[in-house]
């Protein structure tokens, strides 16, 4: 019995190492064929370029390569700055540049504030508060205030850091020693953190989409979509939380300051730039600029970016010196991520303003030897900068505390605002702004002999597009025979100082045709022999599929960010917004490139597009440009911005090939109405979440093509489908390129 077992066991075994080997065997293969296909990333001589050894971080670099240029544009503004009058103008400039960027805020509506709780303690008392910022938009804070007052105190906002727990978490320390020292403390949860959790999951007690930085993020880049930002909420609930202060009769209006690290120094140097009735400001831990920032650690979530900020000339110095000569103070740390060296010269650029004001003790820094984190120097630099410039004098050194328990510092009957009062998000905010946005979209349409032409001014202009100018030589790495057709290897100078890989596949019998094949993985997602390149090879077309700059050999790169979702940097997308360019509109301008490279072929008479998924808006965007484009194909890519804006859950894929402020002027269906009368193939259409079946909502989104290919009397050259279970993609196609 013990033989045969083992036989048996043998016999188990022998036919797992069969099988390990067969599926290391088919891997092997497909990893050689993948590496056959590379142009400058294999592992063979001839397609590993030393040169383009860190292609996959060209999208990050052309990006911030392109804000040092404008970065360096404001330093030679500041450095003509010499006199008091130079800098006072300055000064007018950045306001009216933050407010339209920003702007423009809501109407002040009633803050129908309410004590929730008061917890009594020794020396002060906790009075938790709740208020509407805007109607609905719930505010969950805690008031401290201390015991005997005979006169009216200053009071101290404090914002916090990215922590989920907000100001529950290690902020308390601060907090009370502020009020030990005889201030009042308003300490305020941020959205998305703390009682705000905005995605919240009762059954998980946590949010769906992760961290705080995803919390803004997520909904933050919805709002750049619709031209506003997350900036603008938070910015908002902060100046709200002073109007608060303000009803309060124990406050003294005159001396309010504000303070924060990390995030909440994000929101501290936000809400004192915009807010004047704020007097004192210290945010720490965040401070540096965006030269610093882009070198080393890349733009941070959505809260920290404001829409076009670095395009419009501003930059961290602008948050604080806006403010002068009223008093300022830095606190920083030698091992931040925040760059120290971007905080002195940030530093050096506020002492030279104060300097100028003849307030040089209006302004102070404090510099501690740490990570990041908020220091018992700076903590103590923090308290002595209030107690003067808010005229509570006192001992500045710290005092140990004896911190709130969780039951204590909790605001709302359940701990979440979302499962206690309900009431509005960022996210049905800003869908009801978008809403109007649409509504104004769908007005401009009646009229499509001017709207059209906008459509395509606009795009040009939100997408950051720049005309490509007359293609390089392509360099050639190398030809792969197959049956009937050979593929050849290229790679070509793109808009920067990066290159596109891409492969063209030539039929032994080619026709006068030839394909962009655009897809989200790249040039090789399709190459294999039977593939679908494969096909309209056999159909005689010449075939050019690219890896656009961020994808396949030269994506995605080194660089994800703190609001990495589902494998999806916002942070790189985050940096495109900060520049006013675009991702879509870089690569729309390359395809164009490639276009154009096509048609120095005199044998090749008509150029067509196809692109996959999220390359459809790309194509999108070439074709409207370039009429060069024929036709065009787009399978299962999403139907319209608004659908991702419409939806709270949508697809963090698509954020890379949507454009900020797009839904201002408009939607991918122009762009698509624009092409009319060429021919227009859309096969199993998505909404913004990925999937087909709000088909009302998505046919909804896509009516102006009709329309405009209708009254063209180019209806025939239309067809939008979605597959049944027999239909055959190729039957499509084939129908598509007679």
């Amino acid at each position: 019995m013990k033989q045969i077992n083992s036989l048996a066991n043998f016999s188990i075994y022998h036919k797992l190492i069969c099988s390990i080997s067969l599926v290391l065997l088919i891997t092997n293969i497909s990893v050689m064929a993948q590496d056959e296909l590379n142009v400058i990333q294999g592992e063979s001589s001839n397609n590993r370029w030393l040169q383009f050894s860190d292609a996959p971080n060209s999208l990050y670099h052309h990006l911030a390569g392109q804000a040092f240029e404008l970065l360096e544009n404001r330093t030679d503004i500041i450095s003509g700055l010499n006199t008091l009058s130079d800098w006072q103008q300055r000064q007018d400039e950045v306001r009216k540049i933050l407010l339209d960027i920003i702007g423009p805020f809501p109407e002040k509506s009633p803050l129908n504030a309410k004590v929730t709780g008061i917890i009594e303690k020794d020396g002060y008392r906790v009075e938790h508060i709740v208020f509407e910022s805007q109607p609905e938009f719930y505010v969950t804070g805690s008031l401290f205030i201390p015991n005997g007052l005979t006169r009216k105190l200053p009071a101290v906002i404090v914002c916090s850091g990215h922590q989920v727990v907000s100001y529950r978490g290690g902020s308390q320390h601060r907090i009370l020693n502020f009020v030990k020292k005889g201030f009042i403390v308003f300490a305020f949860d941020p959205v998305g953190q703390g009682e705000r959790i905005e995605y919240y999951d009762p059954a998980t007690g946590s949010s769906i989409v992760g961290s705080s930085t995803r919390e803004h993020s997520y909904p933050g880049a919805q709002a750049f979509i619709t031209g506003s930002s997350q900036a603008r909420h938070m910015i908002w609930d902060g100046i709200r939380s002073v109007d608060y202060l303000l009803t309060r009769e124990e406050v003294d209006s005159l001396r309010i300051g504000i303070t924060g690290g990390s995030g909440g120094g994000t929101q501290s140097a936000y809400i004192a730039a915009f807010d004047e009735r704020i007097y004192a400001a210290a945010p720490g831990n965040y401070i540096t600029n965006f030269t610093r920032l882009l070198q080393s650690i890349g733009p941070q979530d959505a809260e920290q970016n404001l829409l076009h900020g670095i395009k419009q000339g501003i930059d961290h110095a602008d948050l604080l010196s806006v403010r002068a000569p009223k008093p300022t103070l830095i606190y920083a740390t030698t091992r931040d991520f925040f760059s120290i060296q971007g905080t002195m010269e940030t530093n050096k650029e506020l002492e030279a303003l104060y300097k100028v004001y003849d307030k040089p003790d209006f302004f102070e820094i404090s510099i501690d030897d740490a990570g990041h984190a908020t220091t018992k120097k700076n903590r103590e630099a923090i308290y002595a900068f209030f107690q003067k410039h808010l005229n509570n004098p006192g001992n500045p050194d710290e005092q140990e505390v004896e911190i709130l328990n969780e039951e204590e510092i909790q605001v709302t009957s359940t701990g979440q605002v979302s499962t206690s009062l309900g009431g509005e998000s960022v996210f049905s905010l800003n869908r009801r702004e978008a809403k109007k946005l649409i509504n104004e979209l769908q007005y401009s349409r009646i009229d499509l002999n001017s709207h059209l032409p906008d459509v395509l001014a606009s795009a040009k202009a939100l997408s950051g597009y720049q005309e490509p100018t007359e293609a390089d030589e392509p360099v050639f790495t190398g030809r792969i025979q197959r049956d009937g057709y050979v593929i050849e290897k290229y790679f070509v100078k793109g808009e920067g100082d990066y290159i596109i890989p891409y492969l063209l596949m030539i039929p032994e019998k080619p026709n006068d045709k030839s394909l962009l094949y655009l897809h989200p993985s790249g040039k090789s997602a399709e190459a294999a022999e039977a593939g679908e390149m494969e096909w309209f090879v056999r159909n005689g077309f010449r075939v050019l599929a690219p890896d656009l700059v961020g994808i396949g050999e030269t994506g995605p790169g080194d660089f994800r960010g703190d609001a990495n979702i589902e494998g999806e940097s916002y942070n790189m997308w985050f940096a495109s917004v900060l520049i006013g360019r675009s991702i879509v509109g870089i690569r729309a301008g390359d395809v164009v490139r490639l276009t154009r490279l096509l048609k120095r072929n005199p044998e090749i008479d008509r150029i067509y597009g196809l692109a996959w998924q999220e390359m459809g808006p790309v194509l999108l965007h070439a074709a409207a440009f370039d009429q060069s484009i024929s036709r065009i194909a787009l399978v299962e890519t999403y139907s319209s911005y608004q659908s991702i804006v419409m939806n709270r859950f949508y697809a963090p894929k698509f954020i890379h090939s949507t454009v900020a402020g797009s839904l201002e002027s408009y939607d991918l269906a122009d762009l698509a109405a624009a092409l009319a009368p060429r021919k227009l193939l859309m096969v199993d259409v998505t909404d913004g979440t990925g999937n087909m079946k709000d088909v009302d909502s998505i046919n909804k989104d896509m009516s102006v093509i009709h329309t405009v290919y209708q009254n063209g009397n180019a209806g025939d050259q239309l067809t939008i489908i979605t597959r049944g279970v027999a239909e055959n993609l190729y039957d499509l196609f084939l129908v598509w390129i007679e």
